[in-house]
């Protein structure tokens, strides 16, 4: 009886043995199973470009973090003298004071207008001397002038193949009397 006693003590041994292996292969396969998951987790929130998003509780969004600002190049502006011109319309004579400043796209614009300064306030002198005083007055006059003074002065300069690129043509003074 006392072998038999050994061996059921001896075989008992050995099951809590293996239910300690299974067990801690049971614990392992499960922190594998979880470090996968957080590891696919980070890797899909860092591609979509979440992790680097601060969240705000108080709205519950998402806020992109601030980035370095990227310095934008100075303005490239042309001044224009001023013009006066006489304008007609059936009843009265009016005189029109305008100064006039050209935002430019780029440097060679501005050596363009420069050069061809002649020619170009020549082009806004004819323009301006066919204006209705009582349109020009309103938004939309003036409106319809900076485009037609934009469309004009982007004309090619002979010889010259192409003109001046202008974004803006600016009024910084403007007067009808």
């Amino acid at each position: 009886m006392a072998t038999a006693t050994k061996r059921s003590s001896g075989s008992s041994s050995s099951s809590r043995t293996r239910g300690f292996g299974k067990l801690i292969l049971g614990l392992l396969l499960v922190v594998m199973i979880i470090g996968a998951s957080v590891g696919a987790t980070y890797y899909f929130l860092q591609k979509s470009g979440v992790l680097g998003m601060g969240f705000n509780a108080a709205n519950a969004e998402y806020i992109e973090p601030p980035r370095p600002a990227v310095p934008l190049p100075a303005p490239i502006f042309a001044p224009l003298e001023p013009f006066t011109v006489t304008l007609r319309d059936e009843r009265t004579t009016r005189v029109l004071y305008l100064a006039i400043t050209l935002r430019l796209v780029d440097e060679n614009s501005r050596q363009t207008i420069t050069e061809y300064m002649p020619e170009v306030r020549d082009r806004v002198l004819r323009l301006l001397s066919v204006q209705n005083p009582t349109y020009i007055q309103t938004p939309e006059g003036r409106e319809r002038l900076v485009q037609d003074l934009t469309d004009l002065l982007q004309r090619p300069y002979l010889p010259q193949p192409r003109g001046p690129e202008i974004s803006a043509v600016l009024f910084t003074a403007f007067v009808v009397q």
